[in-house]
């Protein structure tokens, strides 16, 4: 996981590229703010990457995003993504490397606290449409027989399904649960920012790759 630093970059650049596209997806449901939000945060973890001790320890850099985000997004996606950045690295060796056992444990660790923290599951229109599906493609009952590369295209085909369907449900968690029913055929701002930072990854990780 050497390359987490550059990676974690290129989710920084999505974010703040996708900044006005998240704000009027929020604008629909939400609070308007959520692209604004991710924007001053990621531009935080930017510069927090950039003075980061030891740049090839993953514990390490998903400390300091956890932390970072945790300091500098509003809203309810701060806290959220911040306990499971926070998550990730508690279970995270400081040599850990990148396989599917080791997604599966980092991605379940973040899903489990970003559920205990928000009180949301499957099904509630939030970032854990996107984010369980992710995780479940590196769980052995999928991956079985999966190389890496295969599970990591699977899950960013299930971020990309998660999306479309929080369009298909009512919002049970946040401003957009007001709405109710209202809600249904608007994607989730939270999704939609959790299936862009997964992809971010994603293409980094195909781009490095050798050829």
């Amino acid at each position: 996981m050497s390359k987490l630093t550059e990676a974690m970059e290129a989710v920084s650049k999505t974010i703040l590229r996708e900044k006005d596209f998240l704000t009027e997806l929020d604008a629909k449901i939400g609070d308007s703010d959520h692209g604004i939000n991710m924007a001053r945060g990621f531009h935080a973890v930017e510069d927090a990457l950039a003075s980061i001790s030891d740049p090839t320890n993953p514990k390490l850099v998903l400390e300091t995003v956890g932390e970072t985000l945790l300091e500098n997004v509003g809203g309810a996606a701060g806290p959220l993504y911040a306990a499971g950045f926070l998550a990730a690295a508690k279970v995270c060796e400081p040599d850990e490397k990148l396989t599917v056992a080791s997604c599966e444990k980092l991605f379940g660790a973040a899903v489990e606290a970003i559920k205990k923290r928000g009180r949301a599951g499957k099904g509630d229109k939030t970032m854990l449409d996107v984010l369980i599906p992710i995780y479940e493609c590196f769980t052995p009952e999928y991956a079985d027989g999966l190389t890496l590369s295969e599970c990591l295209n699977e899950a960013n085909y299930a971020a990309t399904d998660g999306v479309e369907y929080t369009k298909t449900i009512a919002a049970k968690k946040g401003r957009a649960s007001y709405l109710g029913e209202r809600s249904i055929g608007y994607q989730d701002p939270g999704a939609t920012s959790a299936m862009l930072m997964y992809r971010a990854v994603y293409q980094f990780l195909n781009q490095s790759q050798p050829r």
